[in-house]
């Protein structure tokens, strides 16, 4: 019977990879490395886009192109780069990155953004009472703001005015002042304040909802009201600020009110602006203060300025803080369209906290997939071992002995222990002393989560390319991508930049009739300290006869250096300062700079014929074409190094007549 059944399952095994092969058989081997047809046509779609048309030629020249790319990397395998531990580092990182967009819940994500874009639509008129408590506090304390709210419920519950409640016992240190009423906000809300968001959102006027935990603490909130959003208004304003007493107060306000007057009597903006305005911040943009939106600034500033009804339109005076402000709207913008904004969303809503719905959601969904289970009585066993006078301290270590125990089991295919838990805390030796003061079973059970919850993103992220051709693809790219970087590192690129002798050599046979100067001029530049056209004018003239050195030597002394010259070669057209100049002797008109007292002319000295350049003079250009020698010469060697065997048969079967 046993026989029987390893027979059987063999003979399973094998149809299973000849149906696979069958599927998807090899296009071609490089020493005896099979590549499949499927990798062969996604690489070569992705690579030609819309030139992908399978004609015979088509696929034959790219085909010949991979085959090349595949014998390098085949080479830089037998190298043993891929052991190279910075190589694979960089590989970590690469999958680490793309691993990211696989590693969530898009449709608990998608449904969060779409939430919150609808939200985004209503302004909501809130008022809240708050018991300050952010997340850090012990469990004591956490129960303690908790029990507090409570109360505090239970007695508006029972007719207390919500408004004196929150004057009196709200610590929110504006209540007194606005009696726990924020006005108007719209999401989304800050990090740490999406289940007030979801709340709010989700009651009707009047209700009275709570307490809810932010991570600022626990909250009562009134829902006093809804509007259609307000979006966004551009405006530009006259200011003119408070005086000091009440008598320049009201001038002030007199003043605001002779700008107003001037406007409707006609006025331009710009003109009355610059007369009277006093924001210096805005003034030299006629007043122009840009995009806002709710709750930027005051209260009776934004009233005013989201109630003018048409572009152009300009408030009454309106008194802030500041002073007296006369508001022009430029121009308003509501709620961008969702495909518009949803990628910005997006990204807002996946670096805010409410994303940890998408995250529980996914690792829920990853369990169930692949029959996860727990050892509960492992891990009450090893809990009950620990101390909080050690396990809180630096002093804990794991134990040496790598207990084997099973915590946490994914399917057939990964297991986790009481050691790799142990690993985990070691490494958590923050979180560990954090627990002090706290039962040491809830600091282990935190720890406990995180670890649980880790692991199964790692197992997740270690099946990606068993799930996902598409991630597999990509990670192939990589690997194969470093690889090949350094192996021509290594075979090309770094031998032409260090066999001098090899590339002289090509340069001397190969290049020396490629690379040549034009017609070049030898030209004399000379810079002089002075700014007297007499003294300019007799360097000048002698230079016009004689070589720089000699004019240096004349005009020069130990004491006054006051001509220098430089040479350089320029071919035609490419100096500016000799324009249609190109005779030896001419010499380019005088420039004079007054501010540094200091003048300058050049002089062509020899016109010389084209000419071929050394390799100095080419040695970038040289370098380069001496890389693709290297390279076709070492694709020739590893053609001759590594048999490749194409399937006729299957590359025919590619082809699109």
């Amino acid at each position: 019977m046993m026989f029987k059944y390893l027979l059987s399952t063999a003979l399973a095994v094998f149809f299973l990879h000849t149906a696979h092969a069958q599927n998807d058989p090899a296009l071609f081997t490089v020493k005896g490395n099979p590549v499949s047809v499927s990798e062969f046509k996604y690489i070569y779609a992705k690579s030609n886009q819309d030139k992908a048309d399978f004609t015979e030629k088509s696929l034959r020249d790219y085909l010949e192109l991979y085959i090349n790319f595949k014998l390098k990397v085949q080479k830089a395998r037998d190298m043993k780069l891929d052991t190279i531990s910075s190589l694979n580092a960089e590989l970590d990182g690469y999958k680490r990155q793309l691993s990211k967009s696989y590693l969530e819940d898009k449709e608990v994500t998608d449904k969060l953004v779409k939430d919150t874009y609808e939200r985004m639509q209503q302004d909501v008129d809130i008022s809240h009472i708050v018991i300050i408590c952010d997340r850090t506090k012990s469990p004591k304390d956490t129960l303690a703001a908790y029990n507090r709210a409570a109360h505090l419920l239970k007695m508006i519950q029972k007719g207390a005015d919500f408004n004196k409640i929150a004057a009196d016992s709200s610590e929110d240190k504006t209540a007194k002042e606005n009696r726990g009423n924020l006005g108007f906000i719209t999401a989304m809300l800050p990090d740490g304040y999406h289940a007030i968001e979801k709340a709010i959102y989700s009651a009707k006027p009047g209700a009275l909802i709570g307490p809810i935990r932010s991570s600022s603490g626990y909250h009562l909130i009134r829902v006093n009201g809804f509007r259609a959003a307000r979006g966004e208004m551009e405006v530009s304003h006259i200011l003119i600020r408070k005086g000091e007493n009440e008598e320049k107060h009201a001038k002030a306000r007199m003043k605001a009110d002779s700008a107003y007057q001037a406007l409707v009597a006609g006025g331009k903006w710009e003109d009355v602006c610059a007369k009277f305005t006093e924001d210096k911040a805005t003034a030299s943009k006629s007043g122009y203060i840009g995009f806002f939106g709710i709750n930027r600034y005051q209260k009776g500033f934004e009233d005013a300025a989201f109630g003018l009804a048409n572009n152009g339109d300009f408030s009454k005076p309106v008194e802030t803080s500041l002073g007296f402000h006369v508001i022009k709207r430029n121009s308003h913008r509501g709620i961008a369209k969702f495909e518009e904004i949803k990628r910005g969303l997006t990204d807002r809503v996946k670096r805010d906290s409410r994303s940890e719905a998408a995250r529980q959601t996914m690792i829920a969904r990853i369990r169930k997939d692949v029959g996860y289970q727990e050892f509960p009585e492992t891990f009450k066993k090893w809990s009950a071992k620990q101390t909080d006078t050690v396990f809180l301290t630096f002093k804990w270590k794991p134990d040496a002995a790598k207990p084997q125990d099973l915590l946490v089991r994914y399917g057939k295919e990964k297991s986790y222990t009481v050691a790799d838990f142990e690993d985990f805390c070691a490494r958590s030796s923050r979180d560990r002393m954090r627990g002090v003061g706290i039962p040491i079973g809830e600091t282990i059970q935190k720890l406990y989560t995180q670890w649980n919850e880790e692991t199964t993103m790692q197992f997740e992220e270690s099946q990606l390319d068993k799930k996902y051709p598409e991630f597999k693809s990509l990670m192939r790219e990589y690997e194969e991508g470093i690889l090949l970087f350094e192996a021509l590192k290594q075979n090309v690129w770094d031998r032409a930049n260090s066999d001098s002798v090899g590339l002289e050599d090509y340069y001397r046979i190969n290049l020396s009739q490629k690379y040549k100067w034009d017609e070049r001029a030898r030209v004399s530049i000379y810079s002089l300290k002075t700014d007297d056209t007499k003294i300019i004018d007799n360097v000048r003239a002698f230079a016009a006869s004689n070589p720089s050195a000699a004019v240096v030597k004349k005009f020069n002394t130990p004491d006054n250096e006051l001509v220098t010259v430089i040479e350089k070669s320029y071919e035609r057209n490419k100096n500016k300062e000799l324009g249609q100049l190109w005779k030896t002797g001419d010499m380019t008109d005088s420039k004079i700079d007054p501010g540094t007292k200091t003048s300058s002319f050049q002089k062509i000295e020899e016109i010389m014929p084209p000419t071929g350049k050394t390799l100095a003079e080419a040695r970038g250009y040289a370098v380069a074409d001496y890389q693709d020698y290297l390279e076709k010469k070492w694709i020739e060697d590893l053609r001759k190094e590594y048999p490749v065997k194409v399937s006729e048969e299957v590359l025919k079967g590619l082809i699109k007549k």
